[in-house]
C-alpha cells in the first residue's frame, strides 16, 4: 500500500497547550478559588457537581440535592440558573463555569464536543452555542497567534465570525507570529450529502459501526477474541491505525496481513542471537514489537468484524445504490431497493438516510413516490415518526416536489424579468425557487460527487476569496464572506477549517489528502464528529 509523504509541509502546532489550559483552570476552580481538596461521591453533605450546560441536567440536579456547587461547562447560561430558581434551590446553590471550549482529539482534529449544536441551531433556531464557537476561535487566536484571513459560508458561520470579532475587539490583542493564518468557516447544511453517505475510509467505517467517542472506541468480544471489551484511543500515537485510517476499507485487510508478516519476521530475528544481541533486542525493540502486535491484533479483529457486518447487511449493494443516487441513474431500481430495505425493517436509520439521499439528489420526490415511501416507512417503523418527517422537511432533507406550484412561480418570475429586461437577475429567479434544486448543478460546477464542503473550501483558498464563485454561492444559499484581519502575514501554510454542525471522518480524510497534494496542513475544528446515524438521530422525533 502506497502512502503519500508530506511535501515540505509545515509542522503542526502543539495542541497539548489547550489541554494544560483547561486542566489548570479546573484545578483553580476546585482548589484555589473554592478550597476543594478532593472530589467526593454524592452524599448528603455539601457537594460539587461538574456537569455539561444543559437545562435537563440542571433540572435533574435541582430535584436531587439541596446544597452544592455547580460548575457548568463550557459556559454558564442564564436559563440554567432560571431552572434552579424555579425548583426553589437557587439560594442553596453557588455556580461557576469551566470554559473548556476545545478538546484536541488528535494532531489535526479539535472538537468543541457539542453534538447538540446541530439540532439546536439548524432545526430549533437556538443560537446559544454561537458564542461558544466564537470563544473557541478566540482561544485559538490568543494561544497560537492572529488570523490574517477569515473565509466562510452559511448563516451560522457568519454569526460565529461576528461573535468572534466582537470578543477580539473587547479583549487583548496579541502580536506574536501566528502558527496558522487562515480560517474557513462552513455550515453543515451547506453539504448534507456527505454525512448521509456510507463512509469507506477505515476511520470513518470504524465510526459508523463502532461509534468513536472523544477519540476513543470500545471494541467488544467480537473484535478482541475474548470475553472482554477493550477501550482504545484512535489517534496518530497508534502507529498501525495512523497508517490505515485514511485508506479505503477494501485495502486495509491486505495491508494488515502484510504488517503481521513483517512483525513475525522482526520477532524471528531473535533466533541465533548471542546474549549481548538478545539483551540489546529486549532493551530496544521487544517492547515496541509487543505494543505493535497488540494494536495489530485489534485492528485485524475490527477489520474481520466489519467484513462480516458488511456481508450481512449487503454492504456492496448498499454502496451501489448510493452511487446510483449520486450519479442520477437507475433511480427506479434505487426506489425499489429502498422499499425492500424499509419493508424488511433492515435499519430504521439507514432507510431514512436513503430516503434523504434520494430526495436531495432528485430535487425532492415525486408526489406519488413521496406518499408511498412515507406510508411504508411509517407502517414499518411507527406512525410516531410523522414528526421526524416534519423535521427533515424543515431542513430540506426529505421533500415532496411541488411541480405545478414551482412551474407557476417560475413562469411568473421569468415573465416579469423579461418584460423588465433585467436579464442579469434571471439566474437569481431560478435559484431562489428552492434550496433543494441545486445538487446536480453543484456536482457539475464543482466537478464532484460528494464533499461539497471540501472542494468549496479549497477553491476559496486558491482564489483568496469568493470572486468567480458567485454561481456556487447562490446554489449554496449565499451568506459567504471573506475578511482580511489585522494581521497581514500569509507565511503559514496551516489552515483551520471549522465545521459548524459536525464533521465526518471522510471529510477529515479528504482534507488530509489535499494537504499532502499541496504541501500544506489542514486543522479541522468541529462542533462534534458526525456521521449519518448521528445526524439523523438528532432529527428523530418519535414521541407518541
Amino acid at each position: 500500500m502506497a502512502h503519500t509523504e508530506w511535501k515540505d509541509a509545515p509542522g503542526l502546532p502543539d495542541f497539548s497547550l489547550l489541554k494544560r489550559l483547561a486542566r489548570d483552570q479546573l484545578i483553580f476552580l476546585l482548589e484555589q478559588q473554592h478550597e476543594v481538596d478532593k472530589l467526593y461521591k454524592v452524599e448528603l453533605k455539601p457537594i460539587f457537581v461538574l456537569m455539561f450546560t444543559d437545562l435537563v441536567n440542571a433540572d435533574k440536579v435541582a430535584g436531587r440535592f439541596r446544597r452544592y456547587k455547580i460548575i457548568f461547562t463550557p459556559q454558564k447560561f442564564y436559563a440554567c440558573e432560571t431552572v434552579l430558581e424555579e425548583q426553589g434551590v437557587y439560594g442553596d446553590v453557588t455556580t461557576d463555569e469551566w470554559n473548556f471550549y476545545i478538546l484536541p482529539l488528535d494532531d489535526d482534529i479539535l472538537s468543541l464536543e457539542l453534538p447538540e449544536f446541530f439540532r439546536d441551531n439548524f432545526l430549533e433556531g437556538d443560537q446559544r452555542w454561537v458564542t461558544t464557537a466564537g470563544s473557541a476561535l478566540r482561544l485559538l487566536q490568543s494561544v497560537y497567534g492572529s488570523f490574517s484571513k477569515v473565509y466562510g459560508i452559511g448563516r451560522c458561520a457568519k454569526m460565529v465570525y461576528e461573535s468572534w470579532r466582537e470578543l477580539m475587539e473587547d479583549g487583548e490583542q496579541r502580536t506574536r507570529q501566528p502558527e496558522f493564518a487562515k480560517v474557513f468557516l462552513v455550515d453543515r447544511d451547506v453539504d448534507f450529502v456527505t454525512p448521509l453517505c456510507s463512509q469507506v475510509v477505515y476511520e470513518g467505517l470504524v465510526d459508523d459501526l463502532f461509534r468513536i467517542k472523544c477519540g476513543s472506541v470500545e471494541f467488544g468480544p467480537d473484535v478482541t477474541s475474548s470475553d472482554k471489551s477493550i477501550k482504545v484511543m484512535l489517534n496518530s500515537q497508534d502507529k498501525v491505525f495512523s497508517e490505515i485510517r485514511n485508506e479505503h476499507f477494501s485495502n486495509v485487510f491486505g495491508f494488515l496481513s502484510q504488517k503481521a508478516k513483517n512483525l513475525q519476521t522482526a520477532y524471528d530475528k531473535r533466533r541465533g542471537m548471542d546474549i549481548q544481541q538478545m539483551k540489546a533486542f529486549v532493551a530496544d525493540e521487544l517492547k515496541g514489537l509487543k505494543q505493535e502486535h497488540r494494536l495489530l491484533s485489534l485492528h485485524i479483529g475490527a477489520s474481520e468484524s466489519m467484513m462480516k457486518k458488511k456481508t450481512k447487511q449487503d454492504f456492496q449493494e448498499l454502496l451501489k445504490t448510493e452511487h446510483s443516487l449520486l450519479e442520477g441513474f437507475e433511480i427506479r431500481e434505487c426506489i425499489t431497493y429502498i422499499e425492500e430495505h424499509i419493508n424488511r425493517q433492515v435499519s430504521m436509520i439507514d432507510s431514512l438516510r436513503l430516503l434523504c439521499l434520494l430526495s436531495i439528489t432528485e430535487n425532492g420526490l415525486l408526489s406519488k413516490d413521496y406518499r408511498s415511501l412515507k406510508a411504508q416507512y411509517l407502517q414499518s417503523y411507527g406512525i410516531e415518526h410523522l414528526l421526524t418527517f416534519a423535521n427533515l422537511r424543515q431542513l430540506g432533507l426529505l421533500e415532496e416536489q411541488q411541480a405545478g406550484e414551482t412551474l407557476t412561480v417560475m413562469e411568473s418570475k421569468v415573465g416579469k424579468l423579461v418584460n423588465d429586461k433585467t436579464v442579469g437577475k434571471l439566474t437569481d429567479a431560478f435559484s431562489s425557487l428552492a434550496k433543494k434544486s441545486n445538487f446536480r448543478a453543484l456536482s457539475k460546477r464543482l466537478a464532484l460527487v460528494m464533499f461539497a464542503s471540501v472542494p468549496c473550501c479549497l477553491q476559496v483558498l486558491e482564489r483568496d476569496g469568493w470572486t468567480g464563485m458567485e454561481e456556487v454561492t447562490r446554489m449554496l444559499n449565499g451568506q459567504e464572506f471573506a475578511v482580511t484581519a489585522r494581521s497581514k502575514t500569509d507565511a503559514q501554510r496551516i489552515v483551520l477549517v471549522m465545521f459548524l454542525g459536525g464533521c465526518t471522518f471522510s471529510e477529515i480524510s479528504a482534507l488530509r489528502f489535499l494537504g499532502k497534494e499541496r504541501g500544506c496542513r489542514f486543522i479541522v475544528v468541529t462542533t462534534a464528529i458526525t456521521n449519518s446515524s448521528r445526524l439523523l438521530e438528532a432529527l428523530l422525533d418519535n414521541s407518541a
